[in-house]
């Protein structure tokens, strides 16, 4: 069936009878006896078969509810896809995101002057799939202009997390900074007159919370997936978390969907990492703690009366504890809503500006962790 329509005519209309003539039997054509100021359009149709609908033919714009409800035969029906950052979404709208991601990534390619073989192989195999827009690929091709950046994208926990967010080696170095600066000044306000005295006891602390704030960062922090795919034979645990982004609240490049659970999913894989990290570091801390004062009360008898071990494996336990719960979700938050979510958007065209802002953030942050704790230790009654 082919139909063809067109728009002709504009005539006035009033409330008196309509008559209508035709001159040929294709063509029809309305007058009216009386004129007002109104006017409209007269559709005019030729039909090379017999129809069973009406289409309009219309310029290359978007597709409207007035067009579907002509072309259809009825009224636009509700439905479809959803959003496919929340996890919705049907799959015509992904295989429509991945086709245009791939080429944008193929152009940014080629306006870079590069191969496809020049990029790093999961970084292709990611283009090739559909799976990261040209954006990152030009992104890609800004950090490679630094020595640094070049070398740190050769590892691939480094490279997902900078292709997702180029500052996210000076966020590093914030949260290391003042993660010493805080834990010296905590360390100088409790051992006062003896802080010289006991700087093995404070740089065995401070090596410890370095560790801590590294992994802080690390592991809550949004990234570009370019993990394969895992093998059939892998367990449904396994791919699940395998599925789920680093950060619960991180956006999701376009082809690419987090469901509800999966979202959960990674604040509890952070946790339980978090609180390995956390334990592990505890335990190392403290027992290089005790071993240091052991040490210490063999060779300084009048050291003896003066310290006391403290708990390891209590307070490893607690700290693993609350690593898992009260840190995971205070940097998950921090780094997929404040940052990823608010800042970024705002700031993007600003670095200076923005450096600055999450700065102070991730130092109110630091503060509000350390109350917590001391808190939540003296809570439990490991201080």
């Amino acid at each position: 069936m082919a139909v063809a329509a067109t728009f002709s005519n504009f005539s006035t209309f009033t409330s008196h009878p309509l008559s209508l003539h035709s001159s040929s039997p294709n063509h029809f054509h309305c007058s009216f006896p009386q004129s007002r100021s109104f006017a409209f359009t007269i559709l005019t149709h030729r039909i090379t078969k017999t129809p069973s609908s009406l289409s309009l033919a219309t310029s290359r714009l978007p597709r409207s509810s007035f067009a579907t409800c002509f072309s259809s035969g009825g009224p636009p029906s509700g439905g479809g896809g959803g959003d496919h950052n929340s996890g919705g979404g049907g799959d015509g709208d992904g295989e429509e995101d991945r086709e245009r991601n791939k080429e944008e990534a193929v152009m940014a390619i080629a306006e870079a002057g590069r191969s496809l073989e020049s990029l790093p192989k999961d970084l292709a195999a990611a283009v090739e799939a559909g799976r990261v827009p040209g954006s990152i690929v030009k992104r890609f091709f800004e950090l490679e202009k630094s020595v640094v950046f070049r070398w740190l994208l050769q590892f691939d926990g480094f490279k997902e997390r900078l292709l997702a967010d180029d500052l996210f080696l000076a966020k590093v170095a914030m949260e290391c900074g003042v993660g010493i600066f805080t834990k010296t000044a905590a360390e100088l306000e409790r051992r006062r007159e003896k802080f010289t005295e006991e700087l093995d006891f404070v740089f065995a602390d401070v090596v410890m919370a370095i560790i801590a704030d590294f992994m802080l960062v690390w592991l809550p922090a949004p990234t570009v997936s370019l993990r394969a795919p895992l093998v059939v034979s892998a367990g449904r645990v396994a791919k699940f978390f395998h599925g789920c982004p680093d950060n619960a609240f991180q956006v999701a490049l376009a082809g690419t969907s987090y469901s509800v659970l999966q979202r959960i999913g990674a604040i509890v894989r952070n946790g339980a990492k978090l609180f390995a990290v956390g334990t592990g570091a505890s335990l190392v801390g403290t027992g290089v703690t005790n071993a240091l004062i052991n040490a210490r009360k063999a060779l300084d008898k009048s050291f003896a009366g003066e310290a006391e071990d403290v708990p390891i494996l209590s307070t490893s336990a607690a700290y693993g504890v609350y690593m898992a719960v009260s840190s995971n979700l205070r940097y998950q938050v921090l780094a997929g809503i404040i940052e990823q979510r608010i800042l970024e958007p705002l700031l993007h065209q600003h670095k200076l500006a923005l450096s600055a802002v999450c700065f102070a953030v991730r130092t109110g942050n630091t503060f509000l962790g350390s109350l917590m704790w001391v808190d939540y230790a003296r809570w439990i009654g490991i201080q």
